[in-house]
Order: C-alpha cells, then structure tokens, then sequence
C-alpha cells in the first residue's frame, strides 16, 4: 500500500475559504479520479512559536506504485493548477510518498 500525503500550510486570512475548497472542491476531485482507496484529513495542532498560518495533512491511500505514477503522470497537474490558481501563494505546500512496510 503506498500513502500519497500533502502537507499543507495556509495563511490565516485565506484559512476559511480554502478549507471549504479543500473539503468540497479539491478532495472529492481528486478521490473523482477513481484511483485512491480512501483519504483522511489532518490539522497540525503543534507548531513553533514564528510559524504563521495553519498547517494541514492531506492523506491519500493507493493500492500500489503505478497507481499513484498514473494520478502524477494524468490528473496531479490539472488538480494542483487549480489550487494555484486559486490561491496563489497564500498557501504553500509540499508532497511525500510513503510505503507501506
């Protein structure tokens, strides 16, 4: 099983709408493509003291390796175009692939 999370920070001002989008929008997109087993959603509830905004972990769950090359190679950069588009850089965010032993 291979674990697809995204990390996610997003600034304060921005915060409401983009959870709204995350959970309404973007998520059910990405679960749309027909290619993830499941998925869970994550609030950061630690952090620094001279971090800002609010952090997120975003988890997807795939059957194998290919899988998760096919959401990269045909659906990932449309998805994440939209994010961007959408918010600019009011959020940043980073991704990592995890297998499971």
């Amino acid at each position: 099983m291979i674990l697809y999370n995204v990390t996610i920070n997003v600034d304060d001002a921005s915060h409401d709408e983009w959870l709204e989008w995350m959970q309404n929008v973007h998520i059910p997109a990405v679960i749309g493509t027909g290619l993830f087993l499941s998925h869970k959603m994550y609030k950061l509830l630690t952090r620094h003291p001279e971090e800002e905004g609010t952090t997120y972990s975003v988890q997807y769950w795939l059957k194998d390796l290919a899988t998760f090359e096919k959401y990269r190679d045909e659906f990932a950069p449309a998805l994440q175009k939209q994010t961007l588009n959408r918010f600019g850089d009011r959020f940043s965010a980073f991704r990592s692939l995890l297998e499971e032993v």
